[in-house]
């Protein structure tokens, strides 16, 4: 990452780097081993910003969920750079059979933070995020609870992901009102075969109230890397739902035009698709995921590419909703 310019989290004086390494596939799809290999290299470059959540990998048989975190607390302890590394989790996923195992109530939160905590080995989780909105507990008291984290020293700043505009703007509202500690990012879906969804009304209110912008699935599960063809077999069940989303008139169009551009260019699709997501306005750091060191090389070559207004153009008008 020869050109690793950090940048704020939102309006805070948070430093952070422009690709966030998502960390859904440690202890999955990629082993103990090779995720170190992977923080290893993310770090060795400059990077120094890692998204988990509580509830990965609990979609895989017989896990429990916290592995991810616990993956990269051993990686913090081994290497002893917990004070080099921005840590993001969340809470809000079910992590046991109980009424009260989700969601965002105060005594999910409290008791969710400590054991986040414990599976980090940290004291401080730096950036605190609520994983979705929960219709069944009021704003005030999710914001209460995370407030009183703040206060206690265990989460530095808090971030929302998958909230519509009007939840986040209810959210900033009440924040302003009982003086509490508010949302400095947000972490949506958003790519460029995915814009409407945040640029309808969400981009907006984070240039407005300067809130961070954490988009995850910055390449549309794979889709925007160019690895799938009109005529790709595609067998795998990821491989099925981007087939279903994107294998159409629309989604082609946009890949067609990533590949023109990253052939003007000399370099790939899936870098040209994470630098049109970097130029994008209040832009922080799209959330990249690696199985290996050569899918992390690969994302982040996208911090070298520059997009002329006219390559900008060409995107943004094939992928325009």
């Amino acid at each position: 990452m020869s050109s690793m310019a950090y940048r704020r989290l939102g309006r805070t004086g948070l430093k952070v780097s422009p690709l966030c390494l998502g960390s859904m596939q440690f202890g999955w799809t990629a082993d103990e081993e090779m995720s170190f290999a992977v923080m290893d290299a993310f770090a060795e470059a400059g990077g120094n910003f890692i998204d988990t959540a509580d509830i990965y990998s609990r979609w895989v048989a017989g896990n429990d969920g916290g592995v991810s975190e616990k993956v990269i607390g051993r990686w913090m302890q081994a290497r002893g750079n917990r004070s080099q590394m921005i840590v993001a989790t969340k809470v809000r996923g079910p992590m046991g059979p109980g009424p009260n195992d989700q969601g965002l109530s105060r005594k999910r939160i409290v008791e969710a933070c400590d054991a986040s905590l414990r599976r980090l080995q940290i004291d401080t989780i730096d950036l605190y995020q609520t994983h979705s909105f929960d219709a069944d507990t009021p704003i005030d008291e999710t914001l209460e609870a995370l407030d009183r984290l703040v206060q206690q020293g265990k989460v530095r700043y808090i971030g929302c992901s998958n909230y519509p505009a009007w939840r986040l703007m209810e959210a900033l509202w009440t924040s302003d009102k009982y003086g509490l500690t508010r949302y400095d990012s947000i972490q949506p879906h958003y790519n460029l075969v995915h814009r409407a969804e945040f640029e309808r009304e969400l981009t907006d209110v984070c240039q407005a109230y300067a809130i961070g912008i954490i988009p995850y699935s910055p390449l549309a599960g794979g889709f925007l890397t160019g690895k799938y063809s009109r005529v790709s077999d595609t067998d795998s069940v990821r491989a099925e739902g981007v087939r279903n989303r994107y294998f159409n008139d629309f989604g082609w169009k946009v890949l067609d035009t990533a590949l023109a551009v990253a052939d003007e260019l000399g370099t790939t699709p899936l870098a040209v698709s994470l630098a049109w997501l970097l130029a994008q306005p209040a832009m922080t750091a799209p959330i990249i995921g690696a199985n290996t060191v050569e899918q992390l090389q690969g994302s982040l070559a996208a911090l070298d590419v520059r997009l002329s207004a006219e390559q900008m153009e060409m995107l943004n008008e094939a992928s325009a909703w």
